[in-house]
């Protein structure tokens, strides 16, 4: 009787060390196989359309176009690609942003052997994988409280230092505009100021600097 065929992967992460230390794990499981890896989100989307994988194994901050952007492009040409992520970023904003592109699996980069190779073949079968530290952080955080795309974009600017009439500049509204939305992202992420606010979106991802 002939062996199924192995699951056949690409490795998308910009760091080689990496992407070699996932390719020894995959190769030691015996029933997947990599066949190509890219070291930024465009070269993942391009190497998706050459060798048609069963299975991505996918890092969100990557160069030239992040994970998350990079699962959506791919996507868009294949909708039943089976991507699963694979990455240190932890924040519930990361995690809910990987998983509405189409990802159907999350995991990070500290999960044991097993637990990994347990995610790839769950997405390689269709099913969704998401680790228990990924699933409580969702739970933590209702999406009923998630800040719109103009709040975060006061946060980006709270979060540079810069005073509420600084923050209207930049951004071409009033200052009292600003201190509306101040006080709703200070509601929706229970802080106690701006400085909290800042802090707390940084730690969930909900903004970032690279």
């Amino acid at each position: 009787m002939s062996e199924p065929p192995k699951l056949r992967l690409l490795i998308a992460d910009d760091h080689p060390i990496f992407r070699d230390g996932l390719r020894a794990i995959v190769t030691s499981a015996g029933d997947m196989e990599v066949i190509g890896e890219a070291s930024d989100g465009r070269s993942a989307v391009r190497a998706f359309k050459e060798l048609l994988p069963d299975v991505v194994l996918m890092d969100l901050r990557m160069p030239v176009l992040d994970g998350a952007d990079a699962i959506a492009a791919i996507l868009r040409t294949a909708p039943d690609a089976r991507i699963l992520v694979l990455t240190t970023m932890d924040g519930d904003a990361d995690i809910q942003r990987a998983l509405r592109a189409g990802a159907r699996g999350y995991l990070l980069k500290d999960a044991f052997r097993e637990e990994i190779l347990a995610g790839i073949r769950a997405v390689g079968a269709g099913k969704k994988h998401v680790s228990p530290a990924a699933a409580t952080r969702l739970a933590e955080h209702p999406l009923g409280h998630r800040l719109t795309l103009r709040e975060i974009e006061v946060l980006e600017q709270i979060a540079q230092g810069r005073s509420n009439k600084e923050v209207g500049d930049a951004l071409s509204i009033t200052e009292g505009t600003v201190k509306a939305h101040v006080n709703s992202i200070l509601d929706k992420l229970e802080a106690a100021d701006r400085t909290e606010a800042a802090m707390i979106a940084l730690k969930r991802g909900i903004i970032r600097f690279d």
